[in-house]
């Protein structure tokens, strides 16, 4: 897979994406993540790439033609993006199924929004998908950025060292995950339970899916819906 980053404040993304599984995966080859600066498709040797809103109004805007000139430049050299995501707050809600499908397609845009975000005619010709990390505000996309590449990337085949894992995050089965333990099988009188410790796999299954409802009940019962 491959994603590309537009951004004003590309120091803000090396380090989520150069440690841990990010890292892993890129240096198997499984993810190949560019971050551009969007300043070098600037209008002007100032490196102006936004700009005053019409009908007035506190904040400057991105403007369209650092970020069209910026596109069409990536797809010249690498081919047509499967989608162009913006990052906002008032996009679609992410969730696990959303990087799922993402993490289906070979190549992505996300262009991290600053300031009062982005001229209104890139969103309605060139973004095919917007996304919220939730309903609060941030200082710009970058943060929501590497958060949505991290939770495409751990899924693709072979970045994870126990490709069953991603399968029982949170989630996946519109569950929140069971809880789990390890050594010492007794800490300070805090036991694990005994289930655990049975060694038959059928039982602790049953046993964690129970977990699992009854911890999606009590924290988000919005997920169960009709399933329960």
């Amino acid at each position: 897979m491959h994603i590309d980053i537009l951004t004003v404040l590309p120091e803000l993304l090396e380090s989520p994406l150069n440690h841990s599984i990010m890292k892993r995966a890129q240096d198997k080859g499984l993810l190949t993540v560019q971050v551009h600066h969007l300043r070098r498709w600037a209008v002007n040797e100032y490196g102006q790439v936004d700009d005053y809103q019409y009908g007035g109004g506190a904040g400057m805007v991105m403007m369209c033609e650092p970020l069209v000139k910026a596109i069409e430049a990536l797809q010249a050299e690498g081919g047509p993006f499967d989608e162009i995501i913006y990052m906002t707050p008032d996009g679609k809600r992410f969730e696990q199924r959303d990087a799922n499908q993402l993490s289906l397609k070979g190549r992505l845009l996300i262009i991290c929004g600053h300031y009062k975000g982005i001229d209104e005619r890139v969103r309605q010709h060139l973004v095919t998908r917007e996304i919220s990390i939730g309903d609060f505000v941030l200082s710009g996309g970058e943060i929501p950025a590497a958060l949505v590449v991290d939770a495409i990337g751990r899924l693709l085949p072979g970045v994870l060292n126990d490709e069953t894992s991603a399968l029982f995050d949170s989630f996946q089965d519109g569950l929140l995950a069971p809880p789990v333990y390890t050594r010492p099988a007794d800490f300070n009188g805090w036991k694990v339970p005994d289930i655990l410790l049975s060694g038959d796999p059928r039982k602790i299954e049953d046993w964690r899916h129970d977990q699992a409802v009854q911890r999606t009940a009590e924290r988000r019962p919005d997920l169960l819906g009709d399933q329960f």
